[in-house]
């Protein structure tokens, strides 16, 4: 798997490469010189080695699949509590490792705390729960928990590494996959196991347009990044049987080359994904006053106004507001379209909302396809008594 390779004619065992790694990704073994999962690929021991013997070879050779078994889930905090994608990521987990008879594992990487979280999770149904706990992890470094997770992973061997497509995630996910010399697909929205334990990773392409299909079918482990409130949260079991491990955490795993001058909190505004209300404007929707006029309703119900692709394309949004395959997956309670057509690339995003209400003077838009409640009128008529309802206390 590992892409760095030595000529066996051409090397003599002098070490000079060990000493210049600067990730100790090399060490001495019994049958030559072995690469571990630290290497970065930096060429610092191609240039040193004073024989040549070293190259790199650009495509990764394959491994033997049934040495790499279950799948393991990045177990993600934030402000010392579990990420809610943790829990659907689990869920998903349980539903591919079926396929195969695999487990399911978790790693958690944190400070304080972090081992009682992980004894949380061992009610839906986790087996391993990896705790990777020492204050030198307080605060995201992405060396450092790069280093942890790399370190469990080549220890347990997963086929599958599920982590989600949050900030943290779209971080740590590509260090990981370049340290192990596979690949990694960002933003699934779909997953599916096939019985050869190929992972079919499914994800949005040409800005929506279609749904590609992606396989790793050589590499492991399979890395792919999954959609926050796109997958069923995991249920508890009624007999967990799992375990917490404490994992040792050596010195140079939380020895960062990141140094951190000062810390100041951000003021976090609730995302799209997090709202229970949503009221989406479409093109139906003409100018900015009218915008405004939507985007009252959604204050008045206690939620946020959101977008479709060609209303932010139009500048009237922002992708943080934007619903859609090409920008977020939403699972509100609540949600009403307001001129709205309903292409799939849409719907696909927002088809899991408990109640869906539709606003549309069109009576063939493909939007009432997937809605709960159809109002086909002119949204200038029908937004505006909503709204006057509302401020009278009267019923929506």
């Amino acid at each position: 798997m590992a892409l760095l390779k030595f000529d066996p004619d051409k090397c003599n065992l002098c070490g000079v490469c060990i000493n210049k790694c600067p990730f100790g990704a090399l060490s001495m073994e019994t049958e030559g010189i072995d690469v571990n999962e630290k290497c970065r690929m930096c060429g610092v021991c191609v240039k040193a080695c004073p024989e040549g013997a070293i190259r790199f070879e650009q495509k990764a050779g394959s491994v033997d699949k049934s040495k790499w078994n279950d799948i393991l889930v990045y177990g993600e905090q934030t402000d010392g509590k579990i990420h809610p994608v943790v829990l659907e990521l689990i869920g998903e987990a349980r539903k591919l490792a079926k396929v195969n008879n695999y487990k399911v594992n978790v790693v958690m990487t944190g400070s304080k705390g972090t081992k009682e979280n992980a004894e949380e999770l061992l009610e839906y149904g986790v087996s391993n729960v990896y705790v990777y706990e020492h204050e030198g992890f307080t605060g995201f470094k992405a060396d450092c928990y790069a280093d942890a997770v790399a370190d469990c992973i080549a220890s347990i061997k997963p086929s599958v590494v599920l982590i989600g497509a949050t900030p943290l995630g779209r971080s740590l996910a590509p260090r990981l996959a370049t340290r192990f010399h596979t690949g990694l697909t960002a933003d699934c929205t779909k997953l599916e196991m096939k019985e050869n334990t190929d992972l079919v990773q499914i994800r949005p392409a040409f800005g929506g347009n279609i749904m590609a299909q992606i396989l790793i079918s050589d590499s492991r482990p399979q890395f792919a990044t999954v959609r926050y409130k796109v997958m069923d949260t995991a249920g508890k079991v009624d007999d967990p049987d799992g375990r917490v491990i404490m994992c040792n955490v050596t010195d140079d795993l939380v020895k960062s080359r990141i140094r951190v001058s000062e810390i100041e909190k951000i003021l976090k505004n609730k995302s799209i994904e997090e709202e229970d209300v949503l009221v989406v404007a479409g093109r139906g929707v003409k100018s900015e006053k009218d915008v405004e006029m939507v985007r009252e309703l959604a204050e008045l119900l206690g939620g946020q106004l959101a977008f479709t692709r060609p209303m932010v394309e139009a500048g009237f949004g922002d992708t943080a507001h934007q619903i859609g395959l090409s920008g977020r997956t939403v699972k509100p309670k609540l949600i009403i379209t307001v001129g709205v057509s309903g292409a799939i690339q849409f719907t696909a995003c927002m088809n899991s909302a408990e109640c869906i209400v539709a606003i549309n003077n069109d009576p063939e838009a493909q939007i009432f396809g997937v809605a709960h409640y159809c109002i086909v009128d002119d949204l200038y008529k029908v937004i505006p008594e909503l709204i006057e309802n509302i401020k009278k206390g009267g019923r929506v």
